[in-house]
């Protein structure tokens, strides 16, 4: 089965939403869906997915749907990593120290953006540090 009848529903449910910027594409057997959206569009997606792959085992699709748009400082993000933790870094690289981790569905707070790929973020415990914004879905 081709990819994109795999995720078709997926597919259909980012055009019909008014993803923006949508983009998809097949390369070397995975799928990716890249665009951006509100967050409780994202959060769709990403609950179409968990029903489509509910392990996320198949590694055959990379959701990258951004909703950086609008988000302000002291907004609550919701961690909507595949089915890890989230990595808090002491720097906005994947080159930089782990200094923390956040919890698939944790709420956290937005402290500061950095750029629009990474943002300052806090937990409730007080963990605090940088985090891919790919993983951090608004919550409504």
């Amino acid at each position: 089965m081709a990819l994109q009848d795999k995720y078709k529903e997926l597919i259909d449910a980012a055009t019909a939403s008014g993803v923006t910027n949508l983009q998809i594409r097949e390369q070397e057997n995975v799928l990716y869906i890249d665009g951006e959206a509100t967050g409780a569009v994202k959060q769709q997606m990403w609950d179409i997915y968990e029903k489509l792959d509910p392990d996320y085992s198949s590694g055959d699709l990379m959701l990258n749907i951004n909703s950086v748009a609008g988000v302000t400082e002291g907004s609550k993000l919701k961690v909507t990593t595949s089915k890890t933790n989230l990595n808090i870094r002491s720097g906005p690289s994947t080159n930089d120290d782990t200094v923390g981790k956040a919890a698939r569905h944790e709420v956290v707070t937005l402290v500061r953006k950095e750029n629009d790929q990474w943002w300052y973020i806090k937990t409730d415990n007080g963990e605090e540090g940088y985090c891919f914004t790919q993983y951090l879905t608004p919550v409504a």
